[in-house]
């Protein structure tokens, strides 16, 4: 199967209007990939926490809609990154959003782990409660974003509930390139699975973003990796490696659950 990860320049001299048209477009182009991957906050930013209340959206916003028209246009299976939810009761969410070849939605996940402490997304957003793993014909893929990467123990209840491949939308620091890199492989190793992680590129709320978006198989070999300007990383896989790695090294069996 094909996986495309696109990895988008994200920068104020776009607006969210504007890259929502360009990247519905370039999604439409990717007809032919199975799977197609967009990173984290990519319609206003993920460090432009100054924009998120205005350009705050519902499930059936702008950029769901878009997005939703693009799958069924290109016919794939569209993970949509995430973008600032405006839940109808109050709260902000950093919500992906998970579309199928018809256009309909599959999945949503909240984040659950808000990166920035006592500031930034940590003190403006709400945190996600539920576990995100659904069936798909990749196998059951389990949902993260971002920040969680750092939190192995969210990727080990979504194995306890079947997960066999994750896909991990981000929007990671320039900063911290080498935690990146090294987290998106740790997590495929520890959980036998596949990860699609696909970061932004450009500057935003003045933070450069790493880029390097990456597939990493279940043994931890990196099946491809972009470099960290705009880019579409293209790469085939075969979902079938996830349960031939589990049979010929049989780690998870010796798990202790404490």
């Amino acid at each position: 199967m094909r996986a495309s990860l696109v990895q988008i320049d994200v920068n104020e001299r776009e607006s969210a209007a504007e890259r929502r048209v360009r990247i519905a477009e370039l999604v439409r182009s990717l007809r032919g990939s199975d799977l197609v991957v967009l990173p984290e906050l990519w319609p206003l930013g993920g460090f432009a926490y100054e924009g998120w209340q205005a350009g705050a959206e519902t499930l059936d916003g702008p950029t769901a809609d878009a997005m939703s028209a693009a799958a069924r246009d290109a016919g794939v299976w569209l993970h949509a990154g995430s973008i600032v939810e405006r839940d109808p009761e109050g709260p902000l969410y950093n919500t992906s959003l998970l579309f199928a070849p018809d256009g309909e939605l599959h999945a949503l996940y909240r984040k659950i782990h808000r990166f920035g402490f006592d500031s930034g997304e940590a003190a403006l957003m709400a945190a996600g409660e539920e576990l995100a793993v659904v069936d798909t014909p990749f196998g059951r893929m389990g949902l993260a974003t971002c920040y969680d990467l750092r939190f192995p123990e969210l990727f080990r209840a979504m194995l306890d509930r079947g997960a066999e491949l994750f896909v991990v939308p981000a929007a990671w620091p320039a900063r911290r390139t080498a935690h990146w890199s090294l987290l998106a492989r740790a997590r495929a190793v520890e959980e036998q699975a596949l990860v699609f992680a696909c970061n932004n590129a450009g500057t935003h709320g003045g933070v450069e973003q790493a880029g390097l978006s990456v597939v990493v198989d279940p043994w931890g070999e990196v099946l491809g990796e972009a470099g960290t300007g705009e880019q579409v990383l293209t790469v085939e896989f075969d979902p079938a490696v996830v349960a031939r790695t589990r049979e010929e090294f049989p780690v998870l069996r010796d798990r202790q659950k404490w």
